[in-house]
């Protein structure tokens, strides 16, 4: 195993890739985010992923979600991550859950990470709801146009930052979707070893008209 994770060992040790091998994480929604994240966390050796989404992939979803191709139209989002995941890493179990979040909420599986991947804000907030009632930290992420955000909440709320509404995101650029999820992987995979990570700050990305890209940061009131 740990030949496999040789450039990882590199970073923090032996003891600390094992430790990996205990962790279980969430990703809620297998899509833009969702498929990316699964490459990123998926071949790090967390030992448990759980892939959670209840739709299918459609041709427009292809572009700009890493794990499908063409002839992948009418699957299931979740179990091509799942078994994406098994085959890139035999170290690594990932379950696929057909259903949507507040279904999987239900099943009370214990995770040490909740990594949100959707695409709406009630599902964000109801992600929030839950990750506070079970004690456990969750991973925002969400892109739009040539933008993004991130944030590692622990103590600050969801709510109480972004309203909920009904809208979802209009055109999205492929490159943003990586990049975004790129970020919330770091951030997971430093949380999960042990690594120090800035909490309860929303980190936000974007290109300005001169096609530079800015990031701002902004601490977060604890609920």
């Amino acid at each position: 195993m740990l030949k496999y994770f040789h450039r990882q060992v590199q970073l923090w040790g032996e003891d600390t890739q094992r430790s990996l091998q205990e962790k279980k994480i969430a990703i809620i929604g297998s899509g833009g985010l969702g498929s990316s994240l699964a490459f990123a966390l998926g071949a790090s050796g967390i030992g448990e992923i759980h892939m959670v989404d209840f739709d299918e992939v459609s041709l427009h979803n292809i572009h700009r979600q890493i794990a499908f191709k063409t002839g992948d139209e009418g699957k299931n989002k979740a179990r091509i991550n799942a078994r994406i995941i098994e085959e890139r890493c035999p170290y690594v179990k990932a379950v696929a859950h057909e259903c949507d979040f507040e279904t999987f909420a239900k099943m009370g599986i214990e995770v040490d990470l909740i990594i949100d991947a959707t695409d709406n804000l009630p599902t964000r907030g109801a992600i929030n709801a839950y990750a506070k009632s079970v004690d456990t930290p969750w991973l925002y992420g969400s892109v739009e146009a040539f933008n993004g955000q991130v944030c590692f909440f622990e103590e600050a709320s969801f709510e109480e930052v972004f309203k909920i509404t009904q809208k979802t995101p209009a055109g999205i650029a492929a490159p943003i979707v990586m990049h975004i999820a790129s970020l919330q992987a770091n951030l997971a995979l430093r949380y999960l070893a042990g690594l120090s990570v800035k909490k309860d700050y929303l980190y936000y990305l974007f290109f300005n008209d001169e096609g530079e890209l800015i990031t701002q940061k902004f601490g977060l009131p604890k609920s």
